[in-house]
C-alpha cells in the first residue's frame, strides 16, 4: 500500500533529484500500484511537499533550496514568502520575481541569495483571489480592471462580451478567467458592479464584497443548527455537575457570544481556579455541515456594528453561549496554584454549569479598582471571589513577566456608532485590570491543556510564536537609539526584550517603542509542531478557550475529549490527526490574517467616514512612523491617524536619515523624528483609497 508517509519516508534519504522509474525501483513498486504511486507523487507536488522539475525529476524541497508558504504582497509589488516549516525565515521577492502571485497564494519558492534570503516564486500552489473588487476602466486598447487592494500587482484584462454592461469608472466584482502566466496577462469577468457607498454602513457592505467574505450560511448548516434546539440535554451524569458552584461570565458590553466562565475559591495551597469553556464539540461533530463551514471560515470577524461569525447565531448567541441563569455544557479545566502562583494541578472534563451573572468589564473594574458602593452591594455575594480573583490576576501576572513574557500595553481604537450606523466618536478602547484578570486565566487554561496534549504525545494544535527575524532587529535598535532612553548598546536581542519594556515603562518614548518591538515580531501563527511561545514565554501553549469564535479551539476540545474518554488512541487514529492538522493549521491561520486585514480595512473606512466633514481643521498629534515619504501621525484628539507627505513639507528639502529613521531640513535643519508632537491641519480625505492627507501648519 503506498502512502504519503511512505514515499516522504524515502524522500528523507535520497541525496539528489530521482526519477519516475528509480522511485517505483527502490520501493519495490508492483504494476498493479504504479497508478497509486503517480496520484500520491502527485498529490504530494500539489502540496508542496516535494518537487517535480522541469526535466520530470522529484526531489525533497528543503534539499533544493526551496521553501513553500504565502506570499505576502506589498504596495510597492515586492513581497515575502512566509515560510510554513516553523523556524525558517522569511523570504525577500522582487518584483521581477513574484512570478503572477497575488497577496496570499500558496507558492514555492527558491532561495537564490541564503544569506540576504532573496528568492523567486516558481510555482503557485493555491490560488487566494478567485474574485476582484476594483474599478472598470475603458482605455483606447481596451477593458480592464484595476484591483482596489494594491497586494495585486497587476490589472485584469476585460473582454467585450465579459464587461457585463459596467461603464468607465464603475466599481465592479471580477471574477477571474485566466490567471497571469509565462508573459500571458489575467483576464476576468465583471458578475457585479457595486453602488459607490453613501453610508458607513454601505462602506462595510463594500468591504464584505472586497474580502470575499461569507455573508450566509449554507442551507444544510442552518438546518443543523435549528435541529439542534429540538435535542435533549445531555444527561447530567454523564458530567461533572458544577451548578452549585459561583460562577460568572466577564465580558464587553456589546458581546453576546460568552465563550468563557470562571470560578475560583482559597485552598490550603493559595488558589483553586476553573476556567469553563463552553463546549462547543458537544454539539458540532467532525465533518457535519456545521463544522465544514466553521473550518472554511475559521475565525468570527468583528465589525463596529456587526459580526461576521464562524457559527450561526442559534449555536454563537443562544445554545452554546454561557448565558448566565440557566444550565449550559461546558468543558472545564481546574488548576490549583500555590500562594506564588505556580501550577500544582491542572484536571480536565465535561461538565454543566449555570453563570450567575453577566458580568462587563467595566462593573468589574467599578467593584475592585473604584470600589463603587453601588455595584458592591449588587454583587456583594460575589465580592470575595472578584477579590480572590484579582489576588490570583496580580501573581498569575508578575510571575509570567518574571519568566521573561512580553507585556504590551498598546493604546487600541474603538469606533463609536450613533443610531444610524455613523461613527460619533474614534476614542482610544479602554482596557482596564477586568481585561487582564481575564487574559490571565484564559492564558492559564490555554497553556495547562497544551502541556496535557504534549505530555501525553496526542498530535494536537499548538499556538507557537518564533522569535524575531535578525534583519528586523535593525530598525529597532534605531529606534530606540534615537529616543535616547537606552544609552550605549550596540545590539539588541530578543532575549533583552522584557528589560528594556520595563525601562520604557512611562516614558515618552514607551509607545513608539512598543509599537517598534511588535513590528519586529513574527506573527503569531497555528502549528502541529510545537516550537514554543516566544511572546509569552511559554514552552507549550494553544488555544483553547475561544470555540465559539475560533476554529483551532474546537478541534483542540474535540482532541483533549478523545483523549480523556479513551484514554488511548489507536494508531490509525493517531495517523489520522497527523494528517489533518496541518492543513487545518495552515487554513487557519490564513484565515485569521484575512479576518484582521478586514477588522483594519472597516476600521480605516469609519476613519474617513468621521473625518470628511473636517477638512481644513487643525489638530495636535504625534509622529507614530517616518518614511522617506514622510510622516505618519496619530491625532490627539481622536484615534485617528494620516499621512503627511515630505512634497507637503515646503518650508525647506527634507532628507530622510536611515540611521535615526527621521527627516532632517537640508537648509533650516528642522527634524521630524517619532514621538514629536507637532499641529496638522485636514487638507484631504480620500474617501476612495480610505486615506486622510494632512498639511503642515506653521
Amino acid at each position: 500500500m503506498i502512502t504519503k508517509e511512505t514515499i516522504a519516508a524515502f524522500f528523507k534519504k535520497v541525496s539528489r533529484p530521482v526519477s519516475f522509474r528509480e522511485i517505483s525501483s527502490q520501493l519495490q513498486i508492483s504494476k498493479l500500484e504504479i497508478g497509486g504511486l503517480r496520484r500520491t507523487l502527485k498529490e504530494l507536488v500539489n502540496g508542496g511537499e516535494i518537487i517535480r522539475t522541469r526535466n520530470g525529476l522529484y526531489g525533497p524541497v528543503e534539499e533544493m533550496n526551496l521553501i513553500t508558504g504565502y506570499f505576502e504582497a506589498h504596495k510597492g509589488g515586492y513581497g515575502f514568502v512566509i515560510s510554513e516549516k516553523p523556524g525558517e525565515r522569511d523570504v525577500f521577492i522582487s518584483p521581477r520575481a513574484i512570478f503572477g502571485a497575488m497577496g496570499k497564494d500558496r507558492v514555492v519558492a527558491r532561495i537564490e541569495n541564503m544569506e540576504r534570503r532573496d528568492g523567486r516564486i516558481i510555482r503557485i500552489l493555491e490560488r487566494s483571489h478567485t474574485r476582484v473588487v476594483g474599478t472598470f476602466e475603458a482605455g483606447k486598447t481596451g477593458f480592464y480592471v484595476r484591483p482596489k487592494n494594491k497586494s495585486i500587482p497587476f490589472d485584469l484584462i476585460i473582454s467585450p462580451k465579459e464587461r457585463g454592461g459596467a461603464k468607465n469608472g464603475d466599481n465592479v466584482i471580477a471574477e477571474i478567467i485566466n490567471y497571469p502566466q509565462n508573459m500571458r496577462p489575467p483576464s476576468a469577468r465583471i458578475i457585479k458592479t457595486l453602488e459607490r457607498p453613501d453610508t458607513p454602513l454601505a462602506e462595510v457592505e463594500s468591504i464584505i464584497d472586497e474580502l470575499n467574505l461569507p455573508r450566509r450560511f449554507p442551507h444544510e448548516a442552518h438546518e443543523e443548527a435549528t435541529a439542534l434546539y429540538s435535542q435533549p440535554m445531555e444527561d447530567a451524569k454523564k458530567r461533572k455537575d458544577l451548578r452549585g458552584l459561583p460562577t460568572v461570565t466577564i465580558d464587553g458590553e456589546r458581546a453576546k457570544d460568552f465563550d468563557d466562565a470562571v470560578s475560583i475559591i482559597r485552598t490550603d495551597a493559595g488558589y483553586r481556579l476553573w476556567v469553563h469553556i463552553a463546549d462547543v464539540g458537544h454539539y458540532v461533530g467532525w465533518d457535519s455541515a456545521l463544522d465544514i463551514e466553521a473550518r472554511k471560515r475559521g475565525t468570527s470577524v468583528y465589525f463596529p456594528d456587526r459580526v461576521v461569525p464562524m457559527l450561526p447565531k442559534e449555536l454563537s448567541e443562544d445554545l452554546c453561549s454561557l448565558k448566565p441563569k440557566v444550565d449550559r455544557l461546558a468543558f472545564t479545566v481546574e488548576m490549583d496554584f500555590d500562594a506564588r502562583g505556580e501550577k500544582i494541578d491542572a484536571k480536565f472534563y465535561p461538565s454543566i454549569i449555570i453563570s450567575n451573572e453577566r458580568m462587563t468589564y467595566t462593573s468589574v473594574k467599578k467593584v475592585l479598582v473604584d470600589e463603587n458602593p453601588e455595584e458592591r452591594k449588587r454583587y456583594d455575594y460575589l465580592l470575595r471571589d472578584f477579590e480572590l480573583m484579582g489576588e490570583m490576576c496580580n501573581i498569575l501576572k508578575a510571575r509570567r513577566i518574571k519568566r521573561g513574557s512580553l507585556d504590551f500595553d498598546l493604546p487600541e481604537p474603538e469606533v463609536l456608532l450613533d443610531i444610524q450606523g455613523n461613527p460619533e466618536a474614534i476614542i482610544k478602547a479602554e482596557r482596564n485590570f477586568a481585561h487582564m484578570m481575564i487574559e490571565e486565566f484564559m492564558l492559564s487554561a490555554n497553556e495547562a491543556v497544551a502541556v496535557h496534549l504534549e505530555g501525553l504525545g496526542i498530535p494536537s494544535l499548538y499556538r507557537i510564536h518564533e522569535e524575531p527575524d535578525p534583519l528586523k532587529m535593525e530598525d529597532l535598535i534605531k529606534v530606540i537609539h534615537s529616543t535616547g532612553v537606552v544609552k550605549g548598546a550596540k545590539t539588541i536581542r530578543p532575549k533583552d526584550f522584557p528589560l528594556l519594556l520595563k525601562k520604557i515603562k512611562d516614558t515618552e518614548a514607551e509607545e513608539i517603542i512598543n509599537y517598534m518591538i511588535l513590528r519586529s515580531l513574527k506573527q503569531a501563527k497555528y502549528s502541529p509542531a510545537n516550537i514554543g511561545h516566544f511572546g509569552l514565554a511559554s514552552e507549550s501553549y494553544t488555544h483553547f478557550t475561544s470555540p465559539i469564535r475560533r476554529y483551532p479551539d474546537l478541534v483542540v476540545h474535540r482532541i483533549l475529549g478523545e483523549a480523556l474518554a479513551k484514554k488511548r488512541l489507536s494508531d490509525k487514529r493517531l495517523k489520522e490527526l497527523e494528517s489533518l492538522l496541518p492543513d487545518i493549521a495552515l487554513h487557519s491561520s490564513r484565515m485569521e490574517r484575512q479576518a484582521d486585514e478586514a477588522e483594519r480595512a472597516v476600521l480605516d473606512a469609519m476613519r474617513v467616514w468621521f473625518m470628511r466633514d473636517k477638512l481644513g481643521e487643525e489638530f495636535e498629534g504625534k509622529i507614530v512612523s517616518v518614511t522617506p515619504y514622510g510622516l505618519k501621525i496619530r491625532l490627539k484628539d481622536y484615534f485617528v491617524h494620516g499621512f503627511l507627505h515630505v512634497s507637503f513639507m515646503t518650508d525647506d528639502f527634507y532628507k530622510y536619515d536611515e540611521k535615526t529613521m527621521s527627516l532632517h531640513g537640508i537648509h533650516k535643519k528642522k527634524t521630524y523624528s517619532i514621538g514629536e508632537e507637532l499641529t496638522v491641519r485636514i487638507d484631504k480625505v480620500d474617501m476612495e483609497e480610505r486615506e486622510i492627507v494632512l498639511g503642515l501648519c506653521g
